[in-house]
């Protein structure tokens, strides 16, 4: 990757690309269906997901302990294992979810951390992230375990999940204590939730070098225009749920910005705005095709007026961050 097409995390020499691939859906059987409802999906469509969105530059890998009960993280693991070709260009992300019932934060880290490490077959991971401000102890406990995987060289980056600005400027500066920096805060971004541009969010990671990454940025396939009022998505994916009528003039402008730009797709576009507004999006794939749909939303830029154009028609988001915390986990 060149410093063109991706972001350098701090105090490290990871390189995340533009676009990144979400795998909360590999292995999931609740809410993406893996083994239910989709009988379309399966781990032979999984690893050519896995292999086009590589091939296409999209090389983070986003996962989580939660994902699955593990299982996304096994199936990576798997992935890397069995790919010689590829593996050296990827970019391994997953998360350690603080519940409040982990009250020796320093342990629990660290055991989940061990864990997640021999699911993914690796022996470090690039980014490390806490899946959302729920502990009951503080800022300062936390870096204290961030700081010593780090210390250990189980994690090259550090970063947050679902923080908000005063939450992400206090570990920010715990971790700023430690020697340690900061690297990123995974939010629900897309036209569907604006909120963390509005908030102030968006400027106070750039103010402090913190990359925001991206989940559900095409609004969990309603940004895709696979979806409509008389066919809303299936199973339990209500992020920013607004129902579909109110989303459909969404993506007729994303439709209209496509077509100026090579019949590029809503999703596409979608997710270009995202990169533009200097976020890392991870969109999810379960199949080949996804993946290639996602990859072609890199090498191109929406001019500022269809920025300014899809500002106006995006919604801010409605659900409460307690309630994304729990769902997302």
């Amino acid at each position: 990757m060149t410093p063109d097409d991706s972001i350098a995390l701090p105090g490290c020499d990871v390189r995340l690309p533009l676009l990144g691939l979400g795998t909360w859906a590999w292995g999931d059987t609740s809410t993406w269906g893996m083994n239910g409802y989709d009988r379309s999906y399966d781990l032979e469509t999984i690893r050519a997901a896995y292999r086009r969105a590589i091939d296409g530059g999209v090389t983070l890998l986003d996962t989580a302990e939660m994902y699955g009960e593990g299982e996304s993280e096994r199936i990576i693991g798997r992935l890397l294992a069995e790919d010689a070709t590829r593996r050296d260009r990827v970019v391994v992300a997953t998360k350690f979810i603080p519940f409040p019932w982990r009250f020796d934060v320093g342990t629990a880290l660290l055991r989940s951390l061990r864990a997640s490490l021999e699911r993914l077959q690796m022996p470090a991971v690039h980014l490390y992230q806490i899946h959302g401000p729920i502990s009951l102890r503080s800022h300062e406990v936390m870096a204290d375990a961030l700081a010593a995987a780090h210390a250990q060289g189980l994690v090259k980056a550090v970063g947050v999940s679902n923080y908000s600005e005063k939450e992400l400027r206090a570990i920010h500066r715990a971790l700023a204590d430690r020697g340690i920096a900061l690297a990123t805060n995974q939010v629900e971004f897309s036209l569907l939730r604006t909120m963390p541009e509005h908030s102030g969010l968006l400027r106070a990671c750039r103010e402090m070098g913190v990359t925001v990454l991206a989940y559900s940025p095409v609004g969990q396939g309603r940004l895709t225009g696979k979806y409509s009022a008389a066919n809303p998505p299936p199973g339990k994916r209500n992020f920013s749920a607004y129902p579909m009528a109110e989303i459909e003039p969404i993506v007729a402008e994303l439709r209209r910005c496509g077509a100026r730009h090579d019949g590029k797709t809503p999703s596409q576009v979608a997710l270009n705005w995202l990169i533009c507004k200097g976020a890392v999006p991870i969109p999810g794939a379960k199949n080949g095709d996804q993946a290639a749909q996602n990859a072609g939303a890199l090498g191109w830029r929406l001019a500022a007026d269809e920025v300014a154009t899809l500002d106006r028609v995006a919604k801010s988001g409605q659900r409460s961050l307690f309630h994304r915390i729990w769902q997302h986990g």
